[in-house]
């Protein structure tokens, strides 16, 4: 066996499960706030990908203010939603939110196709093209600088909620929504929270797919396997969410290799499947026992 290009596949799938990380993790804010499982959390993504299209390549604006403008309107987007379709249905079946979440799914995608057609595009240069060697084995630049980038905004992210007082409120609201209401903290608001930073998040990690391999209105196919990361971390891990980034990107990037393209969403739905089979919960999920 070649260890060294195994060592060199191995690298690329943790990097690329980074970027599942990051998305798995607007993912999971989400849920922990407000158990809503998002399905259209791969087209908001599309959307802050094609904002920052057109502030970067149609308006010319510098990069940072581009990245800035995009994650703003979609933490905007995120904020309309969690507002007019997500709030009104509190208290009813979660398979009612559920569908509405997967018919925002194809809202997004219809818009961005009548918007910016459904043409794929390519996103203004900004990540740096310097090879990275780590020992003899070479990473895409793209998706070292891209992981890279997940990272620190993960770590960001989770030094934010630890310490700033909105992610306390946050993490007080997803422990128990009814204790937080005592404690005078409005859940609501904390709602709208949670729903603005997963689209802020998802914005980020848009911008660094479709710098990686370009947008299109079918980038949110990208969610699918945002979706198999969360369920096998657990879909109120954040744990689970960092987990199962990097173990599914290294699954995909192993089968792709040694098995062919083809192979590799195969080889994510046979590891959903076991895990679910030992784990009903997902490897770091909370076992709820809910009375009949």
């Amino acid at each position: 066996m070649d260890w060294a290009y195994l060592f060199e596949i191995a690298l690329t799938g943790i990097a690329g499960g980074g970027l599942y990380a990051l998305a798995a993790l607007a993912f999971v804010l989400v849920y922990k706030a407000t158990r809503v499982v998002n399905i259209a959390i791969g087209e908001m993504l599309m959307v802050g990908a094609y904002l920052f299209f057109t502030f970067a390549a149609s308006f010319s604006l510098p990069i940072w203010m581009a990245v800035l403008g995009s994650v703003i309107g979609t933490g905007l987007l995120g904020a309309v939603i969690e507002r007019t379709m997500i709030r009104p249905l509190l208290g009813e079946p979660p398979i009612s939110v559920f569908m509405v979440t997967v018919g925002l799914a194809s809202i997004l995608v219809g818009l961005v196709e009548i918007i910016w057609t459904a043409d794929q595009r390519r996103l203004p240069e900004f990540l740096p093209n310097t090879p990275v060697m780590i020992g003899e084995a070479f990473l895409a630049p793209k998706i070292a600088y891209g992981a890279l980038i997940a990272v620190v905004l993960i770590g960001l992210v989770l030094l934010l909620f630890r310490f700033w007082r909105g992610g306390v409120a946050l993490r007080a609201t997803a422990s128990d929504q009814a204790a937080a209401y005592s404690m005078g903290i409005n859940v609501p608001r904390v709602f709208s929270l949670a729903w603005v930073a997963s689209a802020m998040i998802a914005a980020v990690a848009g911008i660094i797919v479709g710098a990686i391999g370009g947008i299109s209105s079918s980038m949110g196919v990208f969610g699918l396997s945002v979706l198999v990361v969360v369920i096998v971390g657990g879909l109120d891990s954040v744990l689970g969410a960092l987990v199962g980034g990097v173990l599914i990107g290294l699954i995909e990037a192993l089968a792709g290799s040694y098995l062919g393209g083809e192979y590799k969403l195969l080889a994510t739905f046979i590891v959903l499947v076991l895990v679910l089979m030992v784990r009903p919960y997902g490897l770091f999920g909370t076992h709820e026992i809910e009375r009949l």
